[in-house]
């Protein structure tokens, strides 16, 4: 299997910015916990033989700000969502909408073909094989991203080692 190359933050940082027209800031962040994995929500992206070959993880308060500036909802109206711990289904449309568009940052000439094979978000549970590589130590990118008039949360995105 061909290996895939965690994106560098400024590349996230660019392409989260042209795709949701405003500024976006990125820092360093701590990975994720257990418990952090039942308000996360998750893509799981595979190549073309369907092995799982990341698994990126938005919390939700970056997953609804993220999908709100995509479709330039108002900032105000994600707070219901965040509080209820759900996205509504215009939000979950667009926050699979970012997931696919972030494809973009695993897709590397001459590597392998990887693809959005499905996203998860709560109340669903993560599959344990998708939930033990967002959480594992290594080959990981863990930020801090902050939608310019929404809010910040944190991305994580977590390769095989």
């Amino acid at each position: 299997m061909a290996t895939i190359a965690l994106p560098a933050s400024l590349a996230i940082r660019n392409l989260l910015e042209d795709l949701l027209g405003r500024e976006v800031t990125v820092g360093p962040a701590d990975p994720p916990v257990v418990a952090d994995t039942k308000r996360t929500v998750a893509a799981i992206y595979v190549d073309n033989s369907t092995t799982m070959v990341a698994v990126l993880g938005l919390d939700l308060e970056l997953a609804a700000y993220a999908a709100a500036a995509l479709g330039l909802m108002p900032a105000g109206g994600v707070q219901d969502c965040i509080q209820d711990g759900v996205l509504s289904p215009t939000l979950a449309e667009n926050v699979g909408e970012l997931f696919n568009v972030l494809t973009s940052l695993l897709n590397r000439e001459g590597g392998p073909h990887i693809k959005l094979y499905k996203m998860y978000q709560p109340p669903d549970p993560l599959p344990n094989d998708a939930q033990a590589l967002l959480l594992a130590i290594g080959n990981r990118t863990d930020l801090t991203v902050e939608v310019a008039r929404y809010g910040k949360g944190r991305l994580s995105l977590s390769l095989p080692v």
